[in-house]
Protein backbone atom coordinates (compact mmCIF):
# COMPACT_ATOMS: atom_id res chain seq x y z
CA UNK A 1 0.00 0.00 0.00
CA UNK A 2 1.44 3.37 -0.97
CA UNK A 3 1.48 6.35 1.40
CA UNK A 4 -1.16 8.09 -0.72
CA UNK A 5 -3.45 5.04 -0.58
CA UNK A 6 -3.06 4.87 3.19
CA UNK A 7 -3.85 8.57 3.58
CA UNK A 8 -6.91 8.22 1.34
CA UNK A 9 -8.25 5.23 3.34
CA UNK A 10 -7.77 7.04 6.66
CA UNK A 11 -9.42 10.12 5.16
CA UNK A 12 -12.46 8.08 4.17
CA UNK A 13 -12.69 6.49 7.62
CA UNK A 14 -12.33 9.72 9.60
CA UNK A 15 -13.99 12.28 7.31
CA UNK A 16 -10.88 14.47 7.34
CA UNK A 17 -9.29 15.75 4.13
CA UNK A 18 -6.42 13.79 2.60
CA UNK A 19 -4.07 16.77 3.10
CA UNK A 20 -4.95 16.93 6.82
CA UNK A 21 -4.25 13.21 7.18
CA UNK A 22 -0.96 13.57 5.24
CA UNK A 23 0.18 16.26 7.68
CA UNK A 24 -0.49 13.97 10.66
CA UNK A 25 2.24 11.51 9.67
CA UNK A 26 0.41 8.19 9.57
CA UNK A 27 2.57 5.26 8.48
CA UNK A 28 1.86 1.64 7.67
CA UNK A 29 2.55 -0.69 10.58
CA UNK A 30 5.19 -3.35 9.98
CA UNK A 31 5.61 -6.71 11.69
CA UNK A 32 9.08 -5.71 12.88
CA UNK A 33 9.44 -2.06 13.90
CA UNK A 34 12.31 -0.22 12.28
CA UNK A 35 14.14 2.10 14.63
CA UNK A 36 16.72 4.60 13.50
CA UNK A 37 20.04 4.92 15.25
CA UNK A 38 20.01 7.89 17.61
CA UNK A 39 21.57 11.01 16.17
CA UNK A 40 24.67 11.87 18.18
CA UNK A 41 27.36 14.50 18.00
CA UNK A 42 30.96 13.93 19.06
CA UNK A 43 31.70 17.40 20.39
CA UNK A 44 35.34 16.58 21.16
CA UNK A 45 35.93 15.63 17.52
CA UNK A 46 34.09 18.73 16.34
CA UNK A 47 36.14 20.99 18.62
CA UNK A 48 39.41 19.36 17.52
CA UNK A 49 38.61 20.15 13.88
CA UNK A 50 37.94 23.78 14.73
CA UNK A 51 40.73 24.27 17.23
CA UNK A 52 42.57 27.55 16.59
CA UNK A 53 45.26 28.76 18.93
CA UNK A 54 44.92 32.29 20.22
CA UNK A 55 48.67 32.76 20.62
CA UNK A 56 50.78 31.40 17.75
CA UNK A 57 53.43 28.92 18.84
CA UNK A 58 57.04 29.65 17.97
CA UNK A 59 59.02 27.00 16.19
CA UNK A 60 62.29 26.07 17.80
CA UNK A 61 65.42 26.23 15.74
CA UNK A 62 67.83 23.40 16.14
CA UNK A 63 71.30 24.72 16.92
CA UNK A 64 74.31 23.10 15.31
CA UNK A 65 76.47 21.55 17.99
Amino acid sequence: MSQHDLNREISRATGESVSTIANMGFVELRPTPYEHEPLTMDWDEHDAEHNVSVIPQRRRRHSAA
